[in-house]
């Protein structure tokens, strides 16, 4: 699932000549405690609930404001895990999300990246999940099926998407019909594929600390 089919539409944007006081009645309306900003379209940050309570900025429009979180957003196209990433590293509520042209598109809440995440859990099943790292002319599903049904097991949903940390690479996910994965993940590995995260029940994962423990903690803060 990639951010754009996660988008909120209940939640516009402020314009940066909107007044605070807006900004106020807009955040009890929906509920949040951020809400972001955007001039002709451009996304220039969010305003928050601490921020004005805190600097006691009422009276005044957000144009006449320092805003920060400029680069706390997603493009449409990638993964929910990043939507998740986002907003545990920057402690958000909401996060924009913007198309090709680094214009806004809408924004996502922890609430529905939760509700999408269930709901996809709920429909495939218990399994664990694993996210490979390849060039893009390695790709093929049915080599990587191969080696995942040779330890018995079946790939439920394979998602491909953009590896954000490299132009020429891709992302695989992969939702696999077993709680425990080391032996897949030791296939995998011996045919040298790249591993980059790994949810499971069966093991403590080192490298790539698991997401949603971290969107736990998170929202438990």
């Amino acid at each position: 699932m990639i951010a754009e089919e996660l988008i909120n539409q209940m939640i516009p944007p402020l314009k940066i000549s909107d007044s605070v006081e807006k900004a106020v009645r807009w955040m009890e309306e929906f509920r949040v405690n951020q809400l972001p900003i955007v001039k002709n379209r451009q996304y220039m940050g969010m305003i928050t609930e601490d921020d004005i309570i805190e600097k006691n900025l009422y009276g005044v429009t957000l144009d006449t404001l320092e805003l920060g979180y400029k680069e706390a957003f997603v493009m449409h196209y990638q993964h929910f895990y990043s939507v998740m990433e986002v907003a545990i590293r920057n402690k958000i509520q909401v996060v924009p999300v913007l198309d090709e042209h680094q214009e806004f598109f809408g924004v996502i809440t922890v609430n529905d990246t939760i509700a999408a995440f269930g709901q996809m859990s709920a429909l495939q099943g218990q399994g664990g999940i694993l996210i490979l790292s390849m060039n893009e002319r390695d790709y093929s599903l049915a080599e990587i099926s191969r080696h995942v049904e040779e330890n018995n097991a079946k790939i439920l949903s394979a998602y491909v998407s953009p590896d954000e940390m490299d132009d020429y690479k891709i992302k695989v996910t992969l939702r696999i019909n077993r709680t425990d994965l080391n032996r897949i993940i030791a296939t995998f590995e011996r045919f040298d594929y790249r591993i980059v995260a790994q949810f499971q029940d069966a093991a403590e994962i080192k490298d790539d600390q698991d997401r949603l423990d971290l969107l736990m903690k998170y929202l438990n803060i």
